[in-house]
């Protein structure tokens, strides 16, 4: 005997209520149910290596994001304004789905790489950038990334030089990044002072 189908009343709840008031549809989501505010109030508390890190406070992946695109000004001098805030945005989805370690994102598989993609792309049109990244300014920003990982798996992870560089590669040799865990809210208007800025040169342009 087949099992009684589901009407949308028993369906399960899939948004979220954000602190901004925003009901954002996790398996549509749209640009206008995304706030700058909730991202930031989110990525501030959401920690890196799981929380795994030396310190009296999680380096969370609203600091992680700025320092990220200091590296990327380094770098890469020059870049457009509307890329700068890319790379700032790079891990925005997981102000609502958190920061999986990259060894579980893998073992999840490619459905969890199409939901981050699809909130991925309601930011970046909600802030008035393409829904897709150019690969070749994803390949920066992935790199920049990868960099910023060094420094945190070695100043406040845990890991060895060896490790670091096994996993993550050497740094440039000019670069030299302080890793600084921020109180939450520290780290909440930091990320969020960054927005504008960056923001505000793409209106200028």
């Amino acid at each position: 005997m087949p099992a009684p189908s589901r009407s949308k009343k028993d369906a399960p709840r899939a948004w979220q209520r954000m602190i901004s008031g925003r009901r954002l549809d996790l398996l549509e989501p749209s640009p206008f149910d995304v706030e700058i505010e909730d991202i930031a109030h989110g990525l501030a508390r959401v920690a890196r290596w799981n929380g795994q890190t030396m310190g009296d406070h999680a380096f969370s992946v609203a600091e992680h994001s700025v320092v990220v695109l200091d590296i990327l000004d380094h770098l890469y001098p020059g870049t457009e304004a509307k890329w700068r805030l890319a790379a700032l945005l790079h891990d925005s989805p997981e102000y609502v789905i958190g920061d999986m370690i990259s060894p579980f994102k893998a073992a999840l598989g490619v459905n969890y790489r199409d939901f981050e993609d699809r909130l991925e792309a309601a930011i970046h049109l909600r802030f008035g950038l393409p829904p897709k990244t150019p690969k070749v300014i994803k390949r920066k920003i992935k790199r920049c990334d990868v960099i910023c990982a060094y420094f945190e798996a070695t100043q406040i992870a845990g890991f060895s030089h060896a490790e670091s560089v096994k996993f993550f590669g050497r740094p440039p040799q000019d670069l030299e990044i302080a890793i600084k865990p921020l109180p939450v809210k520290q780290a909440q208007i930091l990320f969020l002072d960054r927005f504008e800025t960056v923001l505000s040169q793409l209106e200028t342009r």
